[in-house]
């Protein structure tokens, strides 16, 4: 184990940290000056010479998964827009990170802006793209700011507006904060809020790729998959794929991180595949003094929780998967032995329940069921059946039975908790009965 908290860009070598290695030069690079200096927008100048279909690809060859939480491969989700027919065309980025124990994008942002505007002008330019909208949370202030300066500065150079480097090429580009929904991170409910409207999930086909934004087609993705692209267009997908090799089928680096009670909560740059114990060990710096891993959630608060015996699994789809979660946005989230799953397992599904959108049944009404038999179960007011019925709604809620993705999510940790640790649900139904006689007794 570390004793020290390390670097997020390793050691700062452009080869092995592609996302991260200009933090090892300086604490943030907000001009565009000083980006250029560390090969900044070098990919799209790049880019900007090769025709679009061409750009698309290098993005297919180096199977460049999607960093949002879903890993759908970039490549193929942009091979399936619409023909340009003439009108307008639009490139979203997923910015309204609001996954519990998710904080990679925020880092991207606030540090690099520069880095996802050039990500962002590759992909606008291979989909010929009209406009672009940079969708982020609104409580992200300083990185909307950053943001901003980043688009004026961009602007004044001539990589943003008419004729863009005498290509020919229209394209803007513009801030959008939300207003702070949870389910805003679904990609066609973000579509609907950015028009003014309620941000409901929407339903699908037809995908925004043929109609989204505004009825027209339009692609989203998320901060840290345009963050790959720049160094994809100056290196190649062969380098890129080979960044992971002999560690996982996934291809690039990763923004890890851990939180919770590890010695050094944080953010790492690593090849997919990196097992979960180098993330909570080797960087995080292992537990804090006293305590012991018990279980973790691999990729946010809507993955399976995992127990302590899964530690040596390689962070990648596959591997996740196979020991029956998710890999999420690779952010894990540590639970100590001195913690109740029961409490950890209540606490998550209250923000589940509260970030309902409301539009479907089984999610509105289901989600504060669960809540309210976890609360039951905590306090000592739980009996048996509560963990039957918990056990029940994490299959009436699940993919399928739901308009969207956001109750299966939400179930997913509950199922984690149910399948490990349901020891810890049933003592607390034997503790409940055992009060219950002292008090008949008394």
């Amino acid at each position: 184990m570390n004793t020290e908290p390390k670097p997020i860009y390793g050691d700062g070598n452009p080869e092995t940290h592609p996302l991260t290695w200009r933090l090892s030069k300086q604490e943030h690079v907000r001009n565009a000056d000083d980006y250029e200096a560390l090969e900044g927008y070098a990919g799209f100048k790049k880019a900007i010479t090769m025709p679009p279909k061409d750009v698309l690809e290098v993005i297919k060859a180096a199977t460049v998964k999607g960093r949002g939480g879903a890993g759908f491969p970039a490549g193929i989700k942009w091979s399936l827009m619409a023909p340009n027919d003439g009108g307008p065309r639009y490139l979203i980025c997923n910015a309204d990170e609001m996954e519990p124990g998710t904080f990679k994008d925020r880092l991207l942002m606030e540090k690099l802006p520069h880095q996802l505007i050039e990500g962002m002008l590759i992909a606008a330019y291979t989909l010929e793209a009209t406009q672009g909208y940079i969708f982020i949370r609104g409580e992200y202030i300083e990185a909307a700011q950053y943001l901003n300066e980043a688009l004026e500065q961009v602007r004044a150079k001539g990589y943003l507006g008419d004729n863009i480097l005498d290509t020919g090429w229209n394209f803007e580009l513009y801030v959008h904060t939300g207003a702070g929904r949870y389910i805003c991170g679904e990609e066609t409910a973000l579509i609907n809020s950015l028009e003014g409207r309620r941000a409901n999930p929407r339903t699908k086909p037809p995908f925004p790729q043929v109609a989204g934004a505004w009825g027209r087609p339009t692609i989203v993705n998320n901060v840290e998959t345009y963050n790959n692209l720049p160094a994809i267009m100056l290196r190649g997908p062969e380098w890129y794929i080979g960044l992971s090799a002999g560690k996982s089928k996934d291809p690039g680096t990763k923004i890890y991180g851990a939180s919770g009670k590890v010695k050094f909560p944080g953010l790492w740059e690593l090849p997919f595949g990196t097992t979960a114990r180098e993330v909570i060990e080797d960087h995080a710096g292992g537990m804090r003094d006293g305590l012991k891993l018990k279980a973790w959630l691999p990729g946010g608060a809507s993955t399976d929780f995992l127990a302590a015996e899964h530690i040596d699994l390689p962070m990648d789809a596959e591997s996740i998967m196979k020991a029956g979660s998710r890999l999420g946005t690779c952010l894990l989230m540590v639970v100590d032995e001195t913690q109740c799953m029961v409490s950890a397992t209540r606490n998550l599904e209250e923000f589940f329940a509260r970030e309902s959108c409301g539009w479907c049944t089984p999610c509105r009404d289901g989600l504060p069921w669960a809540v309210k038999a976890l609360k039951a179960l905590e306090n000592g007011e739980g009996k048996k059946e509560d963990i039957d019925h918990l056990q029940e709604l994490t299959r009436k809620l699940w993919i399928g039975k739901t308009f969207c993705a956001h109750a299966p999510g939400a179930m997913e940790p509950l199922m984690g908790a149910l399948k490990h640790f349901r020891s810890e649900f049933e003592a607390k139904v034997v503790n409940a009965a055992a009060q219950n006689r002292d008090v008949a007794q008394a």
